[in-house]
């Protein structure tokens, strides 16, 4: 049980101290209690902290992500969520269509249209080139099952036989796939995905809700070189607080400007988490700033994968911007079905095996560790430390 925390750090309640490489799933890009986010916060604080009304704020935001991610059009919800299930209201407001497509294995949030094939069991799933939706919880309606058309990540084959009745409002995808570790677009499938949903009239929605700010000072989106109709952010740009935004090309979000899509939400907006969003965007995650600790990032990935290569081990590094993960395969996954032939319940000891020496990474291969712009280079290497002696363990 956590007591407090502060820059890359975090104590429990018995006073145990640790190195956090979870950073709050991905949220805490800027570092606990940023000073930069904290006084800007401060200040805001004293000034009123909800308007339910427009702000200079909101404009100040807008135009930072603007710049990022050459979409002119942003709106602001209080979570990833909210976020992509806007965007989706969005696609199917510009498309007139129902159906979506998600990635088998893709995390999108908790609303029903997205909580389908997040993590099936395979008895459930289907033949991989073309999976059956599983509803990952009670409650998801039949009908709701019947408008999601689930198929594997990296397989434009499926993207194309998925969307060949043009009936499909969008698309839904993680750049880069951060539900399953990290799985990275093979070369030349983010742009047949672009190239596709375009002929289908499809529109294509990233969800950068977990690469975000992360990944660059452009996102994924910058990264990677292809741009989508529609994108989704939360955690990174918030600076620890709840905060997420949707954009897009003028002519789809003019869907909400011209009162066709309904966008409403008492919190959206709230002056409180503009000001924590200004400041992560102008002042912490700099372009300097972001490169630098990705570039601390890599030392601990290359530090990591030498331990391997050292060893023998059926494992592999990978990274995508200030994200890492080890995972215990010989070859990098592709898909939803890779990950699931990868050692569990090695990812589980070594989880147990950091916490009892004061690193605390996110539980199993879900996740993925973040260098934040706090970690020091020496507090990003005290994980390669830990992840050695895990290892001469396990080969001893």
């Amino acid at each position: 049980m956590v007591k407090r925390a502060d820059a890359a750090y975090m104590w429990d309640v018995d006073d145990n101290e640790y190195i956090d490489y979870d950073m709050g799933f991905g949220a805490l890009f800027s570092g606990h209690i940023n000073p930069i986010v904290r006084r800007a916060v401060d200040e805001q604080l004293a000034n009123g902290t909800l308007f339910v009304t427009p702000c200079e704020l909101n404009a100040d935001v807008a135009e930072l992500l603007g710049e990022r991610y050459g979409l002119p059009m942003w709106r602001f919800t209080n979570s990833g969520t909210e976020a992509t299930m806007d965007a989706i209201r969005v696609a199917r407001g510009a498309t007139g269509r129902d159906k979506i497509v998600k990635v088998e294995g893709g995390y999108h949030g908790h609303h029903d249209e997205v909580m389908i094939s997040m993590k099936p069991k395979l008895e459930d799933a289907g033949p991989a080139d073309n999976p059956t939706p599983v509803a990952a919880t009670a409650g998801v309606t039949k009908a709701v099952l019947g408008d999601t058309i689930v198929i594997p990540y990296n397989n434009p084959e499926a993207l194309e036989r998925a969307l060949r009745n043009d009936d499909v409002a969008c698309f839904i995808v993680e750049p880069v796939m951060e539900n399953i570790g990290i799985c990275l677009p093979d070369p030349g499938y983010l742009q047949a995905v672009r190239e596709i949903t375009e002929r289908h009239g499809t529109l294509l929605i990233f969800d950068e809700v977990k690469t975000g700010i992360t990944a660059g000072w452009a996102g994924a989106t910058g990264a990677l070189g292809v741009t989508p109709d529609l994108v989704a952010l939360a955690k990174s740009i918030g600076g620890g607080l709840p905060l997420g935004a949707f954009g897009g090309k003028r002519e789809y979000m003019d869907q909400i400007t011209m009162g066709r899509v309904i966008h409403l939400g008492t919190y959206n907006g709230n002056p409180l988490c503009m000001a924590a969003a200004k400041a992560v965007l102008a002042e912490v995650c700099t372009p300097q700033a972001t490169a630098a600790t990705i570039g601390r990032n890599k030392m601990l990935v290359d530090a990591c994968n030498d331990i391997i290569d050292d060893a023998g081990l059926p494992a592999h590094t990978i990274q995508f911007g200030a994200k890492g993960c080890v995972t215990w395969a010989p070859e990098p996954i592709r898909n939803y079905r890779d990950y699931k032939a990868t050692d569990m319940d090695l990812a589980f000891a070594q989880w147990i095996h950091g916490i009892n020496r004061g690193i605390l990474l996110p539980p199993g291969l879900d996740e993925q560790w973040l260098i934040s712009i706090m970690h020091t280079e020496s507090d990003a290497l005290r994980y390669a430390d830990v992840f050695a002696d895990f290892v001469n363990e396990l080969t001893k």
